[in-house]
């Protein structure tokens, strides 16, 4: 029989939690004689009953793992820490707030027992607010222009990853995480199942602006150099057009002394046009050499307080 991990972070879904489980229970319920499945939840230091309820569901469920970080590490790294402990044939990792439909994964495992050894779900439709939308479309558009692999257009986190896929990923250990990108990155053979991805059941987005904004960046600068470049390139272009200035000045004042006028307006817009041009690529450049500073620390992604489970096999990475 083989053996499927569902990866679950959570961070303060009491109202969903419950939910879940069921819908959870009730998708997998035909396939309990092919598969056997095992769920494992990561309680992200949250602040409501979500640990409680995780470590209530866990005793009176052999199946059920649960992760207690000391403190909230983000989205991503509770991701990492349920890869991290997953010793499966195959990984779903979906979120908690039932927008990802667990019906989704039947589709997932078909594709899987196909051939594939990743199935990532892609979203045909969301039920956001316009500008959630919005941003979601710009994000994945800019990401393919910069990024210097292929990240599939429209997906979250939620897939299916072969157990080697699994172990590949477990070797990767840099803090600035940007999972969807990491499972590019390792390859092997990929497709897509397409969904309509629902609204959340209860509760609020944890990916207010600020946080899908450092999502991009995380993205953007784990996978892409281009912004470096940009750097480059346009200090190049300004050097051109500062060159040409300069040319123009002398010019003026060897054979035209008459007409030279000594202006502070110029002199004020060159000032400030060199001096922001010269912040932003400073801007630039420190988002890169912070990334830099965190790696080389070498600090571990998350700390475990507690392991709820019959096989507890986790440790702090």
């Amino acid at each position: 029989m083989k053996q499927i991990d569902i990866i679950i972070p959570v961070y303060n879904e009491e109202g969903n939690l419950e939910r879940l489980i069921k819908t959870l229970k009730e998708t997998f319920s035909p396939l309990q004689n092919k598969y056997a499945f095992s769920y494992i939840f990561i309680n992200d230091g949250s602040k409501d009953k979500s640990a409680d309820m995780l470590d209530e569901f866990q005793k009176n469920d052999d199946s059920f793992t649960v992760i207690h970080f000391s403190r909230n590490f983000g989205h991503q790294i509770a991701i990492t820490a349920g890869i991290d402990m997953s010793t499966a044939d195959a990984a779903i990792i979906m979120d908690a707030d039932m927008q990802d439909p667990p019906s989704v994964c039947i589709d997932l495992i078909k594709e899987w027992e196909a051939g594939y050894e990743v199935v990532y779900a892609q979203r045909k439709t969301r039920k956001d607010t316009p500008f959630k939308k919005w941003t979601a479309f710009l994000f994945y558009r800019l990401l393919a222009i910069f990024a210097n692999i292929h990240i599939p257009k429209d997906t979250g986190d939620f897939r299916l990853m072969d157990r080697k896929v699994v172990k590949a990923l477990q070797q990767f250990r840099e803090s600035n995480r940007f999972m969807r990108g990491l499972v590019s990155y390792v390859g092997f053979k990929q497709t897509a199942v397409q969904f309509d991805r629902d609204e959340r059941f209860s509760g609020k987005t944890h990916y207010p602006l600020a946080k899908m904004l450092s999502l991009a960046l995380d993205a953007i600068t784990s996978f892409s150099a281009v912004p470096l470049q940009l750097i480059a390139q346009f200090g190049w272009f300004t050097t051109l057009i500062s060159s040409l200035g300069i040319l123009y000045a002398l010019v003026l004042r060897i054979f035209f002394p008459d007409i030279t006028v000594s202006g502070w307006t110029t002199l004020l817009f060159s000032v400030l046009f060199i001096g922001g041009v010269q912040l932003t690529m400073l801007g630039v450049l420190g988002i890169y050499i912070g990334r830099i500073y965190k790696e080389v620390q070498h600090r571990p992604l998350y700390i475990v307080s507690a392991v709820r489970s019959n096989k507890s096999n986790a440790q702090d990475k």
